[in-house]
């Protein structure tokens, strides 16, 4: 039988070694030690890790690449980021949106990240964000899914025509209903937006994911609200609470009574690292928080937990490279989670998770899957976090559609080795890490 294409040696995230994978119409149709057949192409994976792309399950499409416009944000803080793009959103025109969203898509693809869930503010009565992001959303959908998020961005009844605009936006096609309850008039208006959010989600029969006490105020409770609702509305799996940065400074007796609430809703969890630790603790001086959300403790009760990225060079976050290796990599540090079963977790945490929580069909190395994958210059998934590892060749439905060089060294020193690969690095001694339902804050 001849294939479409084989990648052969590969190493694949669950340990097996030496595996041949092999393509056809864009699928995965085979996975063996070795498969003794033709191809049109063959391609020497060198014993590297292949893995399936990587998901960005929170993200900001309409502001990345607009670092300094049309100012840059001096405090570095949560409000003065709002306060920044509400400046910037009228001068905002619809080519500019998708032109710099186009180009971070390219961005995203040669770093191997193929599916996005992007929110996109609604606060803005022409919709262009919107209209913009659904025009870039077809023009990718050969090479990347895009999920889109209706986001009232300065509050679904703080902010006039909000809720008008949201229900329009939906109607245009965007696939997610978005909310920020945190950011209401008061505590009683953020869990009466959760709960309309909510029942819209579950009338138009539609996800919902709403950012989620992105605050470092304790009494910041709204993930409560959104457990109750999705469990009334039976929404499970489809609700999801993003940031949750007030969790970092809850007291521990309350945070006992609420993460069992949320394990049994069902609701999906996302944290930001990248975005968490710079934007939270601002108002303290010694100690200062980290804020990032409980992620081990939701780990361990079960709760799905992903990570994303949410920004790169906008008004809230100055850096950033559409590289999810680099969240979990920032993840471990921030958590900290430095155990070798966590740090393969947070693998996870950035590809099979959020793949997840965004319902993408086709998902993963598996026979019968999409043929979505990229090879990752390192020789398994914890090494892949250690490293933020080269992506060596990144896949589409069989198709490669970016490619990178290895990372190698060429050294003169006497007595030592010419060349130099640093994913030779890894530990010798050290097992394998098999990642569980369990957490480690260690």
């Amino acid at each position: 039988m001849a294939f479409d294409s084989i990648l052969r040696n590969a190493t694949l995230p669950d340990g097996r070694k030496g595996q041949d994978v092999a393509i056809a119409d864009g699928r995965v149709v085979a996975i063996e030690p070795r498969i003794e057949a033709e191809a049109a192409e063959t391609i020497d994976a060198r014993g590297y890790l292949l893995a399936p792309p990587f998901v960005d399950c929170h993200f900001h499409l309409d502001a990345t690449l607009s670092l300094g416009l049309p100012r840059l944000n001096i405090s570095g803080t949560l409000l003065e980021g709002i306060a920044l793009w509400s400046e910037l959103k009228p001068l905002l025109t619809h080519e500019a949106v998708a032109e710099r969203a186009l180009r971070y898509c390219d961005l995203a693809v040669s770093q191997g990240l193929l599916a996005i869930r992007s929110h996109v503010d609604v606060c803005d009565d022409r919709l262009l964000a919107v209209e913009a992001l659904l025009e870039v959303k077809k023009r990718v959908k050969p090479y990347l899914d895009l999920q889109l998020v209706a986001f009232p961005q300065d509050g679904y009844f703080r902010s006039q025509g909000a809720a008008r605009n949201l229900e329009r936006a939906l109607d245009l096609g965007v696939d997610v209903v978005g909310g920020i309850p945190h950011f209401e008039r008061t505590m009683a208006d953020g869990a009466a937006s959760v709960r309309a959010l909510c029942e819209i989600a579950a009338r138009r029969g539609l996800m919902v994911d709403l950012h989620c006490d992105e605050s470092d105020d304790p009494m910041s409770r709204h993930v409560e609200t959104l457990a109750y609702e999705a469990q009334r509305l039976g929404l499970g799996a489809r609700a999801t609470g993003s940031h949750l940065t007030s969790m970092h400074s809850m007291d521990n007796y309350y945070v006992s009574k609420l993460l069992p609430l949320i394990a049994e809703s069902g609701i999906c969890a996302i944290s930001n690292p990248l975005i968490n630790l710079t934007l939270q603790g601002r108002h303290d001086a010694y100690p200062k928080r980290r804020g990032m959300t409980r992620v081990a403790e939701m780990r361990a009760l079960g709760i799905p937990v992903a990570l994303g990225q949410d920004c790169v060079m906008d008004p809230w976050y100055s850096l950033g490279g559409a590289d999810m290796l680099d969240v979990a990599h920032m993840a471990v540090h921030g958590a900290p989670m430095t155990s070798r079963e966590a740090i393969r977790w947070t693998f996870d945490a950035v590809t099979e998770i959020p793949a997840r929580i965004l319902g993408l069909e086709g998902y993963g190395i598996a026979v019968g899957a999409h043929a979505d994958m990229v090879l990752l210059q390192a020789a398994d998934p914890i090494e892949a976090v250690r490293l933020r590892a080269t992506r060596l060749l990144v896949m589409r439905r069989g198709e490669i559609i970016a490619r990178t060089p290895a990372r190698t060294s060429e050294l003169s020193l006497k007595g030592r080795p010419a060349t130099l690969d640093p994913a030779s690095y890894g530990p010798r001694s050290a097992g394998p890490a098999k990642t569980s339902s369990r957490g480690d804050a260690h």
